[in-house]
C-alpha cells in the first residue's frame, strides 16, 4: 500500500464506532473514495475536534494510503486546502453547497481519476464562498448545467427564435413542442440558454431570474439528470434549496 498526496472534497461522513468516521471523498488522484479516519470524534486538549475538517464540502489536502483492491482506504495526514469564510455559516450558501454535494454523490459512480472534473468542482466551491447576490442565487443552476458536460450528456445551446422549446430528453432546443412532457418553453428555455452561455460564475450577475423561475429550472435540472443517469431518483436537498434561494 503506497502513500500519495492528493486534494479531496468531502461528500459524506458516517460515524463509525465511538470515535471514528468513514468519509466519502472525491479526490484529485483517485476519483471518489471511502476512507476510515480513526479517533477524530474526540476533543483535543485545545478543546476542538478534528471532525470539523470532515464536513460536507470541505476542501482538504491529504496524504493517503491507496490500494486498488480495497474498498476502504486510510488517510495518514489531512488539513484544510481552502478555509471557507461563508459556506459553512451562511444559510443560502450552505444550501447551495449541500445541493452540489448531493449532485456529485448521485453522479460519481466509479472510483476513477478525473482531474478536469475535480478542478472544476473545487473551483466552483471556492467561487461560491466568494460569491454575492445574483451569483449565489444562480449558482446551483450554473453548477448543474456545467457539471453535466463532464458526463457527456450536456445541453446543446442552439436556442433561437425558431427553436424555443428545450427538450430535456434530447438535451437540445427544438422548434416544435416535444411529444413527451419533459421540456421547457419560453421564458424558461431562454433562461437556460443564458445560463449555458455563462462560462465564469461572475457572469451570473447579469442573469436576472425571479424566485419562481429558479424553482422551476432547478426542478427541470433534476428531471434532466434523472433522464440521463440510471437510478438518479430525486434530490433531498432540492426542496430546501428551492425555499431559501432568492
Amino acid at each position: 500500500m503506497t502513500l500519495h498526496k492528493t486534494k479531496g472534497i468531502v461528500l459524506r461522513v458516517v460515524k463509525y464506532g465511538e470515535t471514528s468516521v468513514i468519509v466519502t471523498i472525491f479526490t484529485e488522484l483517485f476519483g471518489i473514495q471511502s476512507y476510515m479516519v480513526n479517533g477524530v470524534r474526540t476533543t483535543s486538549k485545545k478543546g476542538t475536534s478534528k471532525a470539523n475538517l470532515f464536513q460536507s464540502a470541505s476542501l482538504l489536502d491529504m496524504v493517503v494510503y491507496h490500494n486498488d483492491i480495497k474498498n476502504i482506504q486510510r488517510i495518514k495526514e489531512y488539513k484544510w486546502s481552502f478555509l471557507y469564510r461563508h459556506v459553512f455559516f451562511d444559510v443560502i450558501k450552505n444550501a447551495v453547497a449541500l445541493f452540489m454535494v448531493e449532485l456529485l454523490q448521485k453522479t460519481l459512480k466509479q472510483p476513477e481519476s478525473n482531474p478536469d472534473l475535480y478542478y472544476f468542482v473545487e473551483d466552483a466551491f471556492m467561487h461560491l464562498d466568494r460569491a454575492e447576490g445574483q451569483v449565489v442565487a444562480n449558482f446551483p443552476l450554473y453548477f448543474a448545467l456545467h457539471l453535466a458536460t463532464f458526463y457527456g450528456f450536456q445541453f446543446t445551446d442552439n436556442y433561437s427564435e425558431e427553436k424555443t422549446f428545450l427538450d430535456l430528453q434530447e438535451g437540445q432546443f427544438v422548434s416544435e413542442r416535444p411529444v413527451h412532457s419533459w421540456y421547457l418553453q419560453y421564458p424558461h428555455s431562454y433562461a437556460i440558454s443564458q445560463l449555458l452561455k455563462a462560462m465564469q460564475p461572475g457572469e451570473l450577475n447579469e442573469i436576472k431570474l425571479n424566485h419562481e423561475i429558479r424553482r422551476l429550472l432547478l426542478q427541470a435540472c433534476q428531471t434532466f439528470y434523472a433522464l440521463h443517469i440510471q437510478d438518479f431518483g430525486s434530490m433531498k436537498t432540492l426542496p430546501v434549496l428551492q425555499e431559501v434561494i432568492g
